[in-house]
């Protein structure tokens, strides 16, 4: 069992040919997570046969293709509610046994997955290394000197130690990302309210995301496409756009990404070369890089600590810390010891200037795709953590802690191995809802680096279509060119050029009759056969302004699909072919600009 891949399509493939059953395959992983957890400190409460066997007695009723996640093992967090299963936040005082599951824990199950149950964790969700626990401290999946990240320990080693499919984490500072950057696992973070944190306890109410760890991309994607809905139990929830369904996952054309002017490494001599090499793989994948100035994404990542926002989570735990503070842990107490002296006063000044610096980060994300960090800036010692719990704690979220205050989606994935063989990785992300597309980048560095994922293989080859952001490329051959009349539009709507460029040679091009406004504008359509390539200009919009463009485009034009020169195709203007009667052909001039110039002579 060690060496069996428990990757959804694997899994479910093993499942269809009778190689496995739930039953069977739910007991073999119980036996090894109890084997494994003396080491590991991975489960804080593993379910026993009794426990688990009612999902397994349910599925059996079941078919396996009516169910997209049948006999799906995962392993949850335990600040995330399992009814009838006590939920502790690493802090036995503060137990409580929840009568029903979290929103996101019942969707699960009722898609067929098996929970195997509640895993380790920094107390209270408050650490991003996996050692701050009364149940012990939860060591690397693959290297013993190390820590396994957290706060969400052990549900990375769940996933990476082979006993789970997936697993359910929480992300307030980095908490879904570190341990899977640390543990060779891709890191789900997505954008807030996307997936329901009802049934959640809280660290920070305002900023907490429940993240799904998995070996792949791929899965992730899967996972998030099933489970993202609106919940009326979570005054937080948020509608996922169609732009950021199951069918923006897919392959990367053209684009821009960030990269920090300033990068941190802490002194680690590894790391430079190793975010270099990922860098490199994202050009050679059509990838432009852009340097931008990290400097205010590091002072927002400041805030979320040295800020008021500590006395949101302070205001979780004040009752019992009051009460009974010998039951929280002198590492979290000390986090915490400011919050009660901040005030509302401080709060707003701190929000103010987390607005202003939010507007700076925005304007610097505007033109791009997303933005390439490293995951940390260099991995951290149980033995520096057990010299000083805070400052390398705090290093491992020198690229994380920024990104819930922000409003940001991210995405961490494996691309490499450092020497001694802990594994490295890097993070992408990006504007809220574009969850997919950031995906799509971590398939695409996954497939890419070529390393081994969890459970043996590499990552699946992406046969799927293009990739789809929160961007619509348009292309325009006339009117709506830069410098000409109708490029207001495009222009007052958010939109920027892309390129200059040209069709692919399968087009023809024609001079219509004048509009009643008295522009004059192009038809373009397709042909078998005499097309030419055309000139044209790509430009890209927020997908929430297409809406209102199309409503400015008159008859007999439309937009449809455009091939480009280099293959890819595009959102563009055609035209119907009863406008092109009255029209005159100009293909010889191979674009609208150039009869335009003989026009005028």
């Amino acid at each position: 069992m060690s060496s069996f891949d428990l990757r959804l399509s694997t899994l479910r493939a093993s499942y269809r040919t009778g190689t496995h059953t739930p039953r069977k395959l739910i007991g073999e992983l119980l036996t090894k997570a109890a084997a494994l957890n003396p080491e590991f400190h991975l489960f804080i409460h593993l379910l026993s046969e009794a426990e688990v066997a009612p999902y397994l007695d349910w599925l059996e009723t079941q078919d396996i293709e009516a169910l997209p996640l049948y006999g799906v093992p995962f392993a949850i967090k335990d600040n995330i509610d399992l009814a009838g299963v006590p939920t502790t936040a690493a802090c036995p005082a503060f137990a409580y046994t929840p009568a029903e599951s979290a929103t996101l824990v019942a969707r699960l199950i009722a898609l067929g997955a098996v929970p195997l149950g509640k895993t380790n964790l920094d107390q209270f969700a408050t650490g991003l290394n996996g050692t701050r626990s009364p149940y012990s401290k939860c060591r690397n999946s693959v290297h013993p000197d190390y820590p396994s990240g957290g706060s969400s320990a052990g549900s990375s080693l769940a996933v990476a130690l082979g006993v789970a499919s997936f697993a359910l984490g929480t992300d307030t500072a980095g908490s879904g990302r570190v341990p899977a950057g640390l543990n060779n696992l891709v890191g789900l973070k997505a954008s807030k309210g996307l997936l329901s944190t009802a049934g959640v306890v809280p660290a920070c109410r305002t900023l907490d995301c429940v993240t799904y760890f998995t070996a792949t991309a791929r899965e992730a994607s899967e996972l998030l496409a099933l489970t993202a809905q609106v919940d009326p139990r979570d005054a937080y929830s948020r509608k996922n756009p169609q732009w950021n369904d199951a069918r923006a996952f897919g392959k990367l054309a053209t684009f821009r990404f960030g990269v920090p002017s300033q990068l941190e490494f802490a002194g680690c001599v590894e790391s430079p070369a190793l975010f270099a090499k990922a860098r490199a793989m994202l050009e050679a994948a059509a990838g432009e890089a852009v340097e931008i100035d990290f400097a205010p994404f590091v002072e927002a990542a400041n805030l979320l600590y040295e800020g008021p926002w500590v006395a949101e989570r302070y205001s979780v735990v004040d009752e019992l810390l009051e009460a009974n503070p010998e039951a929280v842990l002198p590492v979290i107490r000390d986090v915490l010891a400011k919050a009660p002296g901040s005030t509302a006063v401080e709060l707003f000044r701190a929000q103010y200037r987390l607005q202003a610096l939010k507007a700076i980060c925005d304007a610097a994300l505007e033109p791009l795709d997303f933005v390439l960090t490293p995951t940390y800036p260099r991995p951290v010692t149980l033995a520096e953590l057990e010299r000083d719990p805070i400052r390398p704690n705090s290093l491992l979220g020198y690229y994380t802690n920024f990104m819930n205050l922000l409003d940001y989606a991210a995405v961490a994935t494996p691309t490499a191995f450092m020497a001694n063989g802990l594994p490295w990785g890097v993070t992408v992300f990006g504007r809220a809802f574009t969850d997919q597309y950031l995906l799509s980048v971590a398939d695409t560095l996954q497939r890419m680096s070529g390393i081994e994922c969890v459970g043996g293989g590499k990552s699946d080859t992406n046969d799927r279509h293009q990739a789809n952001s929160d961007r619509v490329k348009v292309a325009v051959c006339g009117a709506h060119m830069q410098g000409l009349p109708l490029n207001r539009d495009l222009v007052c709507r958010g939109a920027r050029l892309v390129e200059a460029t040209q069709t692919a040679p399968h087009y023809r091009l024609s001079a219509l009759a004048p509009a009643p406004d008295s522009t004059r504008r192009p038809g373009m359509r397709r042909v078998s056969d005499g097309g030419t390539a055309i000139a044209i200009e790509v430009w890209e919009m927020p997908s929430l302004e297409l809406g209102s463009f199309i409503t400015t485009i008159p008859s007999p034009l439309a937009l449809g699909k455009i091939e480009l020169s280099n293959g890819e195709w595009v959102t563009g203007f055609v035209c119907e072919s009863y406008g092109l009667e009255s029209g005159a052909d100009i293909t010889e001039f191979g674009g609208w600009r150039a009869w335009l110039a003989r026009e005028h002579k």
